[in-house]
């Protein structure tokens, strides 16, 4: 993307209140006397006579800009240019913003979202609605946060008076797609209200759908009888977002309409009256590899699942739930793992929730696209077998597999007494019985409290390997501690022992705090895809993050999502249900965890870079384009990204 996306007026945005880090400028209006009213349209407007421009501002930003309702437009609508290696995916963005009036009351008027496939010299193909996806940027507590799926290959969006509407465009590159220069274009045309809605006929699969859910609200409403007062509300807030699914469904488009499917516009009608944007894509040689570099582990809470999707531990619709959260999260090259918590800040993480015998495990174990599996340390569903049998007898089947070597076990997160320390000792022990070559994995910030290893509190951080070993292989150290040191990485490095196994991996949770990349929502673009550039930089091997679905208990599948007390927003939430948003099922990634797939995707260009040119000049590479030299001074903007990407690109290509 060949736009910074910086604030055209120059003028310096506030961050929203209660929310770190910055942005663009969402939850804010100067009132500094811009406006964007077009004053030579007077009366009653007809968007089919009248040129779209003259009724809305288009205009493109990258992937890093927050774009809120109150983004300022741009005067200029510039072709997107990007560049993708194959397995990879690029987004960008699309603002549109009303200069006028053309709808119904609250509206300021529809417009039509139209996008062709994009297509090279040779005849390649990158098609719409497989590889080419659309989705609209809806605010979370005020900032732009959930990506919420439209159809493709056309859409219509219902605009806001005063407001600037956010699309996220995505390319979803294949393995084997031949490189070369693709093209497309996208659409954008202000429609009338009742435009393409050529009077629907309710055929039986709308009228089922429309039966089910129906069926649904009366469900959760008849049951209230008894149950606690918030729990009440807490259903009626349900029932009242499913209704208003309903309402705007297509089967209502005639009355309202609202991102519906809809028919294909006239071609003549596109060509004279659309905003057009022209769309390149460089696709060149490289493929990230299937599996990553860099295996980063991700927590799912399996009891937030049973209780907002009323699902039984251990049955079928329990698996079902847990296997298409799974699936959904390996396309962002994490490798999950399902958890719950215990006493003391025990944990049991299992990435499969059938038993190693199972014909599931190898199928989930065996997939290229995860770099890391976590062993249960007891059964994640109860059977008859002894805790002990069961360890046992799910080490001998994983230890005869090709894909034992990236199994691990999770067992204690973050101990902070000698208790606790001794407490993953006995249990590593248990398992070294049974799997001499096992790595454990242990979580922490600090040495034992009540038995200090140092003078002070990080020399005797630095010294928990030494405590922990040979009982832990893999040290995984908050990026809280080592504050904007890096040189506090090398000396934790320092006291490994790689030659015996040893790593070390990082996490992220409620700290590093602004300025410091993390992933809370309202931190900038960059700051959220910065997580992986620190990663590289220090030289983990590693990450694990706490949880992505962690948000307050609800009980009912479309409840208003809540985060946790005590937690900066965002915080363990990276995904949300898409009954929140419509009737789907399917999960809804917020901005932040397509900012996190980018940044695992940087990590592999960098490398690419290396494995050419050596660490030294990678590391040259990042200050060259001042894309990041630290915690605390990393690029704002995303122009240093494309430049690094790009001079990857030159160096490397075939």
């Amino acid at each position: 993307m060949d736009t910074t996306g910086a604030n055209p007026q120059g003028i310096v945005v506030p961050p929203v209140e209660g929310v770190a880090g910055g942005g663009t400028s969402y939850g804010w209006n100067d009132g500094g006397g811009v406006h964007f009213s077009n004053s030579s349209l007077r009366g009653s407007i007809d968007p089919s006579e009248v040129s779209t421009s003259d009724l809305v501002h288009v205009w493109c930003l990258p992937s890093t800009a927050n774009v809120g309702p109150q983004e300022i437009p741009s005067t200029h609508l510039e072709p997107i240019n990007l560049l993708a290696a194959r397995n990879e995916r690029e987004s960008v963005q699309i603002a549109i913003r009303p200069k006028a009036t053309w709808g119904g009351a609250g509206s300021a008027g529809v417009v039509q979202v139209q996008c062709s496939d994009l297509t090279s010299t040779s005849g390649d193909r990158l098609v719409v609605g497989q590889s080419i996806t659309l989705r609209r940027v809806v605010s979370i507590l005020g900032v732009p946060d959930a990506l919420v799926p439209l159809d493709l290959p056309v859409s219509q969006i219902n605009l806001a008076p005063g407001e600037t509407t956010a699309l996220w465009f995505s390319i979803d590159v294949p393995s084997a797609q031949p490189q070369g220069q693709y093209e497309g274009e996208l659409f954008i045309t202000a429609i009338k209200a009742e435009a393409g809605s050529s009077s629907q006929r309710l055929v039986k699969a709308d009228r089922h759908q429309l039966y089910l859910e129906l069926r649904n609200c009366l469900d959760i409403m008849e049951s209230v009888e008894g149950k606690p007062s918030d729990e009440v509300v807490e259903r009626a807030n349900s029932v009242t977002t499913s209704l208003r699914g309903v309402l705007l469904s297509p089967v209502f488009s005639e009355l309202f309409t609202d991102n519906g499917p809809v028919d294909m516009m006239d071609e003549d009608v596109i060509s004279n009256l659309s905003v057009r944007i022209k769309l390149n894509l460089t696709v060149w040689d490289f493929v990230l590899p299937a599996t990553p570099s860099l295996p980063a582990v991700f927590g799912i809470s399996d009891t937030v699942i049973e209780d907002r999707f009323g699902v039984e531990h251990g049955s079928d619709e329990w698996y079902e739930a847990l296997d298409q959260h799974f699936k959904w999260l390996l396309q962002y090259r994490i490798s999950p793992y399902f958890c719950r918590w215990g006493g003391n800040m025990r944990v049991l993480t299992y990435t499969c929730p059938w038993p190693a015998d199972h014909p599931k495990s190898d199928e989930y174990f065996s997939d290229p696209r995860l770099a890391a599996y976590a062993v249960p340390y007891s059964q994640a569903v109860p059977g008859n077998s002894s805790a002990k049998d069961h360890l046992q007898k799910e080490i001998e089947i994983l230890r005869t597999k090709s894909h034992w070597k990236k199994a691990y076990f999770y067992l204690w997160d973050e101990p902070l007494n000698l208790e606790q320390y001794d407490m993953v000792r006995n249990m590593a022990s248990k398992i070294y019985a049974y799997a001499p070559d096992a790595r454990v994995l242990t979580t922490y910030y600090c040495g034992p409290n009540d038995a200090p290893l140092g003078p002070t509190p990080f020399e005797a951080f630095v010294k928990v390997p030494k405590f922990l070993r040979p009982h832990t292989q893999i040290y995984c150290t908050s990026e809280w501690v080592l504050g904007d040191r890096e040189d506090l990485a090398r000396e934790i490095v320092s006291e490994l022992q790689p030659e015996n196994g040893e790593e070390w991996w990082t996490y992220v949770c409620l700290g590093p705090s602004d300025p410091h990349p993390n992933w809370h929502i309202g931190m900038r673009g960059t700051q959220h895809r910065a997580v992986f550039w620190r990663v590289w930089k220090e030289g983990g091997t590693g990450f694990l993050y706490w949880g992505a679905n962690c948000y307050e208990k609800a009980t009912v599948p479309s409840a208003e999502i809540s985060f946790r007390r005590g937690l900066p927003p965002g915080d363990g939430v990276l995904y949300y249900p898409g009954e929140v948003f419509s009737s789907s099922h399917q999960p809804v990634a917020s901005v932040r965890l397509e900012r996190i797939l980018s940044g695992l995707q940087d990590f592999e260009y960098l490398q690419l870079y290396t494995s050419r040119y050596g660490r030294d000049e990678g590391l040259a590479l990042l200050e060259k384009t001042g894309m990041y030299l630290g915690p605390e001074r990393y690029t704002l903007e995303h122009m240093p990204i494309d430049v690094m990407r790009g001079e990857i690109f030159n160096t490397c290509r075939s």
